[in-house]
């Protein structure tokens, strides 16, 4: 779950709490400034509008969106990207 600045955050642990309980918390982060780096050519700026992220287990991108009840950017009106972390081996 990526995170972005477009609504006032509230309160975090309660939240984090129940998804810690449920088994589905992976961890998170806010997010603060940065570079964008590349060998050669011109940098393009940071995404600016992104707050931080979650990880979260989840069996399907609808599970997950089950899990942002009480996500305080997402009950505040805000946005938040779910994308899913493909397995790699």
């Amino acid at each position: 779950m990526l995170m972005h600045d477009d609504a006032d955050g509230g309160e975090w642990g309660p939240y984090l709490e129940r998804l810690q309980e449920s088994g589905s918390l992976r961890g998170g982060s806010a997010i603060g400034g940065g570079v964008c780096v590349r060998k050669s050519g011109p940098l393009p700026p940071i995404t600016g509008h992104l707050a931080g992220f979650i990880r979260v287990e989840a069996g399907s991108l609808a599970e997950a969106q089950k899990l942002l009840a009480g996500n305080p950017v997402f009950e505040n009106g805000g946005t938040v990207e779910i994308r899913e972390l493909p397995e790699t081996g």
